[in-house]
């Protein structure tokens, strides 16, 4: 068993190592587009006020002037969304702006806003006037500033639906096993079961008033009721209305009889009334057993068990509490893994199976409500509450 304890340790830290792969590639990457975005825009700022000159040449322009090779530098621009303006902020010219059939003079004041918003405008001095020109990022520019994300939301859909795929998959083989291996222990324990109720019989006919057998045959029925137990793990549960409090009772009375004297397991009600609750008996006697085994060999024999029952509007609570080790923190959910044990002995599957018991088959949740390390742990059961 320590060696499947270690096991999931190393499958947890795995788990945190390939978190933080994925966690240091996503900020590498987006490190490096964002560099990539700042050497883009300050490219783009400087092809603007080349741009902007160009236009400033293109006015003031002589018989001198190469006409020809300014043209190029102003219609070299096919992606800088551009608007010029007068002083007075009036629309001169747009480039690589898609301009909307109504409002037009709206939009290019939102838009100047915009633009102004995230920097400043390129003066153009002229003799008499001054223009501006106002300019956005390229769509290339933009893109490489949004790619960082995207990739993050890619790679995060990806992680949650292989997390969902693969513990899908895990918990459905695991599901197999555990039921294949309780109707396989169920079916082998039946002969020698059968053969053990036979001797308990020949024994009562020839040993009328031997108090002995009364007690040997409590145990062989005990253990029949054990093999059905067992045998209707991975089937729908045939749920009863029942009296809680007398099923409780029923179970700590049995652990109670079969525990050392040192060892004192009480239940406590808050009130006289009885509740009902649709249970499967035996399989939740078995989680209550379970419960208490844990606790006993936690106290290593010697302490308290209190179990107490507290109905609160269409919930029942019930809480398990020892004076035995206690446990870590981390340790709350891991406990219930299966395969996972903190004894020597035993395959770690009890806590497993009466997480399956109390979820799975009777709608409600089992936990660690609180655990001090030599103090003492507490499991919570919550249940609904037939009206």
């Amino acid at each position: 068993m320590l060696n499947i304890n270690k096991l999931y340790e190393i499958s947890q830290r795995l788990k945190l190592v390939f978190i933080l792969i994925a966690i240091a590639i996503v900020l590498a990457s987006t490190l490096l587009s964002n560099r990539l975005a700042k050497s883009l825009a300050a490219e783009e700022q400087r092809k603007m006020e080349i741009w902007g000159e160009a236009i400033h040449q293109s006015i003031i322009a002589n018989e001198n002037t190469d006409i020809s090779f300014i043209s190029s530098i102003i219609q070299g621009n096919t992606t800088i969304p551009v608007i010029m303006t007068d002083e007075n902020n009036n629309v001169i010219s747009s480039l690589n702006i898609t301009e909307p059939k109504t409002n037009t003079a709206e939009f290019y004041a939102k838009e100047i806003e915009r633009f102004k918003a995230n920097r400043p405008a390129i003066k153009i001095k002229l003799s008499n006037s001054v223009q501006y020109l106002y300019y956005d990022d390229s769509r290339f520019l933009k893109q490489l500033y949004y790619f960082p994300y995207i990739q993050l939301g890619v790679i995060i859909i990806f992680a949650l639906v292989a997390f969902f795929a693969f513990s899908g998959t895990k918990k459905a083989e695991q599901n197999q096993v555990w039921v294949g291996l309780s109707k396989e222990t169920a079916h082998q324990l039946g002969t020698p079961i059968s053969s053990l109720l036979a001797w308990v019989d020949l024994f009562k006919m020839r040993h009328q008033e031997d108090k002995l057998i009364g007690e040997m045959e409590k145990d062989v029925n005990r253990l029949r009721i054990i093999a059905e137990r067992f045998s209707k793990i991975g089937s729908k549960p045939d749920l009863q209305i029942v009296s809680l409090d007398e099923t409780l009772l029923n179970a700590v009375q049995y652990m109670t009889n079969r525990s050392s004297q040192k060892v004192a397991i009480n239940c406590h009600f808050t009130t006289d009334e009885h509740l009902f609750i649709k249970l499967n008996v035996p399989l939740f006697e078995w989680v209550i057993e379970n419960l208490c085994k844990n606790a006993i060999d936690a106290m290593d024999g010697i302490g308290r068990i209190d179990i107490s029952v507290v109905h609160k509007n269409e919930e029942v609570y019930i809480d398990v509490k020892d004076t035995g080790k206690g446990m870590d923190k981390r340790k709350f959910k891991v406990i219930f893994t299966p395969g996972f044990t903190t004894k020597k002995r035993g395959w770690g599957l009890g806590l497993s199976l009466a997480k399956r018991i109390i979820e799975e088959y009777h709608g409600g949740r089992i936990f660690v409500k609180q655990s001090e390390l030599n103090m003492g742990t507490v499991f919570r059961i919550i249940l609904k509450v037939n009206s």
